[in-house]
């Protein structure tokens, strides 16, 4: 008499086992794949991060204020995790106004804040001075956060050379005799766990 068609109980387990092996070898694959997508997603999102905060800083420094309108007031601090600078506001059918902006680096955010625009150089000094300290004075908004560093370097006739408030150079006013103007800043902005930042150079103020 001729056995009925079917699996043994042995040919089960087996074929059980081979799915068992086949679904924890594509749920490690999946894993993986939902792991290097969401460190690529954060990378985006950190890159234009970047490049929006690179955006701003380029119109700020684009209506950088000239010397004229300063009347021998500093117009540009820079250094490492921070830069201070006085730019031009333009409204239609008024004279040209100036606005202190400050960018900051605290506790990895990157904030930029910005004064109310000013046509009394009394007020733009106070404005100057609060912002160029540290303690504001005006709305701020988050640019980038996540951030490990920043830093900035002058433009100067032998290259680029890194912004210090402490050096020559590094406060940008009228040119005085034997003074280095720099003519150009390049930022640097360190995401951690990424091996090179992400570098911009800017011309300031059209010189």
């Amino acid at each position: 008499m001729r056995r009925g068609a079917g699996f043994t109980l042995i040919e089960l387990l087996v074929a059980i086992s081979i799915l068992a092996i086949v679904a924890v070898l594509g749920w490690r694959g999946l894993g993986t794949i939902v792991q290097a997508r969401g460190a690529l997603t954060g990378q985006m999102e950190a890159t234009r991060g970047m490049q929006l905060a690179f955006a701003q800083m380029e119109s700020d420094l684009e209506h950088l204020a000239d010397d004229k309108l300063v009347n021998g007031r500093p117009f540009l601090l820079a250094g490492d995790d921070r830069l201070t600078l006085v730019r031009k506001t333009h409204i239609e059918n008024q004279p040209t106004r100036l606005q202190v902006v400050a960018y900051r680096l605290r506790d990895g955010v990157l904030a930029r804040s910005e004064s109310n625009p000013t046509g009394d150089l009394i007020e733009l000094d106070a404005l100057w001075q609060a912002a160029a300290s540290g303690i504001g004075g005006g709305a701020t908004v988050p640019l980038q956060a996540n951030l490990g560093a920043m830093s900035l370097e002058n433009w100067e006739p032998d290259g680029w050379r890194p912004s210090n408030p402490n050096a020559s150079g590094a406060v940008l006013r009228p040119p005085m005799t034997g003074a280095i103007v720099p003519t150009g800043l390049r930022v640097s902005l360190q995401v951690p766990g990424q091996g090179a930042p992400m570098v911009k150079s800017f011309l300031l103020g059209g010189r």
